[in-house]
């Protein structure tokens, strides 16, 4: 009997561990990360980063590309994604803006993606010229009080996103009409940038990364950021808009999501895959010199920041009179 017993058990063992191998999931091809911005801005950035640590570490079996779909303030490169339900050869790179999107009713919801994991937060400085008049955030409103079109902003990618939050907040808490400020929307933050430089916009929100070249060739100056504390290296230098008597603390965050209709054997590989990329010193490094707050999370925990951050969003764009 014990033999017999023994004989079960194993088999039932070996049935298990067979069952679980082939339950298992890899790439069988290579794998293209999707991006809703141009080339050498923040998202992309991340992706190439991604790109590069997982093929030099081989820690993805395939080759991997990056591919820019650029428009709808994220909506091409997001409906692109779920043209692909199923099939996790195809992932993004998601920021708030899939939620705020969807909300102003300009893309599709973050339910009807999978989420894969979470990255990075990061908090979004505030730009002028070097040569602008503007002298700090607090100018900035003193100025916009007087006259609220006195100044024009370049926003990317959309109304209502992040940058836009990050300034927008402030001049709501200032009782300015921003039905009455003049604001441009760009495809990215280095368009939006360059026009500033240009003299074509006057402010511009910025992710610290996008900020940190123009500030050391002297060509920007930042007048705020939007962060509960100041932060790292040349953030040091950059008061908040807490320190200016706003309290405006806006964070944008970055995650990888795959399309609908993912198998959970799918999550599994890209979370393993994720969580070790995030381990290298690689990617230690890029989140330091980009100024990002490290914080991954997995799959469910990451549609849990999504669900708080969706009802967080709505109701800060009810606020500022975007949506109903």
């Amino acid at each position: 009997m014990k033999t017999s017993t023994v004989w079960i058990a194993a088999a039932a063992l070996a049935a298990g561990q067979a069952a679980a191998a082939t339950a298992e999931w890899k790439p069988d091809k290579p794998v293209e990360i999707v991006v809703n911005t141009g080339p050498g801005v923040s998202p992309d950035r991340t992706a190439r980063t991604m790109q590069r640590i997982f093929q030099e570490r081989r820690l993805v079996e395939f080759p991997l590309t990056v591919s820019n779909r650029v428009g709808g303030g994220g909506a091409v490169a997001y409906t692109y994604l779920n043209t692909k339900p199923g099939d996790a050869h195809f992932i993004a790179i998601a920021s708030k803006a899939l939620l705020t999107n969807h909300i102003m009713g300009r893309g599709q919801s973050y339910t009807e993606f999978t989420p894969l994991a979470h990255l990075f937060g990061e908090y979004t400085v505030i730009a002028v010229k070097a040569d602008s008049p503007i002298k700090s955030g607090k100018d900035l409103i003193e100025r916009l009080k007087k006259d609220p079109g006195a100044h024009s902003f370049g926003i990317a990618t959309s109304l209502g996103n992040v940058n836009h939050q990050s300034v927008a907040g402030a001049l709501k808490e200032a009782g300015i009409d921003l039905k009455k400020t003049k604001t441009v929307v760009f495809q990215s933050g280095a368009l939006a940038q360059t026009a500033m430089l240009g003299g074509h916009v006057d402010v511009v929100p910025l992710g610290p990364g996008t900020a940190s070249g123009p500030l050391q060739q002297g060509q920007i100056r930042l007048i705020a950021v939007a962060s509960p504390k100041r932060g790292p290296g040349f953030l040091a230098e950059v008061p908040t808009w807490q320190e200016q008597g706003f309290d405006v603390v806006v964070s944008n965050w970055r995650s990888v999501i795959g399309p609908r209709g993912l198998t959970a054997p799918q999550i599994a590989y890209w979370e393993r895959a994720i969580q070790r990329l995030v381990e290298t010193p690689e990617w230690k490094k890029d989140i330091e010199v980009n100024y990002h707050s490290g914080e991954y999370l997995g799959s469910a925990d990451t549609r849990k920041l999504m669900e708080t951050d969706h009802g967080k969003v709505r109701a800060f764009l009810v606020e500022l009179e975007l949506v109903k």
